[in-house]
Parts: structure tokens; C-alpha cells; sequence
């Protein structure tokens, strides 16, 4: 089985050496995507001090800005929002963030209901709240 790496080129570029995306048959499977913007290290919502550490941040901006990122890879690779099937969703701070995530997440996937686990992890690779790992089928 033959597999193919994908990279968009309107989604924010990779921290590390990966694809943001390979397809195995018709299933494609993303990598970790975050709110970053693409060609820039800015972060949707978020406010650094001078050491890159975060002072705030604001969980909404970066969902919306999840969401598009996992949405310009999907019709980059062949797919789109509505065949997503399975996300694995990581949160920095659940206590605080989890209700606005999952209001945002209702708003976004009304007409796709996509099996979701959702983890509390300490933090993440770049001074981001959360970030998808997405399975979809093309």
C-alpha cells in the first residue's frame, strides 16, 4: 500500500521534520495542527513576554484558528470538513478552556459528529492552548 505525504500550503509550516498530512488508501491522517499562522510565528489570541513565555491568551481565537488550519489541509489533501472521522484534541488548561472549546466545537461540527477524545497535557511544542490530531477519510 502505497502512502503519500501532503503539506498545505496555507496552513502554518511544520515545527519539526513531518507532513502535515499522509493519505494511506482513502484515509488521511494529519499530523498535530495548531493555531499558528503560516509564514510567521504568531499565534492567534496569544501574548508573549520577551523570554516567549506566555502571559495570556485567549482559547477562542485560538479554536477558530485551529479549525481553519485543519480545514485548509484537508482540501489541500483531496478532503474536506465533513469527512472528518476521528479527533484527538489537547488542551494545556481543561478547567478553563474546556467549555469554550466545546461550545466552538458544537458550532463546527453541527452537520459532522466525529468521534473526539479530548486530553489535558502540561503543555505543547510552541506556546499554544490546544491542537488537533485529525483522521479523515478522502
Amino acid at each position: 500500500m502505497s502512502t503519500d505525504k501532503i503539506n498545505s500550503s496555507k496552513a502554518p509550516e511544520p515545527v519539526g521534520l513531518y507532513p502535515h498530512a499522509r493519505r494511506v488508501g482513502n484515509l488521511l491522517f494529519l499530523s498535530g495542527v495548531g493555531p499558528r499562522e503560516r509564514g510567521s510565528k504568531k499565534i492567534p489570541g496569544v501574548e508573549l513576554n520577551d523570554k516567549g513565555e506566555i502571559i495570556s491568551y485567549d482559547i477562542a481565537a485560538q479554536c477558530h484558528s485551529v479549525f481553519k488550519n485543519v480545514q485548509y489541509i484537508l482540501e489541500d489533501a483531496g478532503s474536506s470538513w465533513n469527512k472528518i472521522v476521528d479527533v484527538t484534541v489537547y488542551l494545556t488548561n481543561m478547567k478553563d478552556d474546556f467549555a469554550t472549546y466545546n461550545k466552538l466545537w458544537a458550532e463546527y461540527f453541527k452537520d459532522n459528529l466525529p468521534c473526539r477524545t479530548t486530553l489535558e497535557i502540561n503543555c505543547l511544542p510552541t506556546p499554544i492552548a490546544i491542537e488537533l490530531k485529525v483522521t479523515a477519510t478522502i
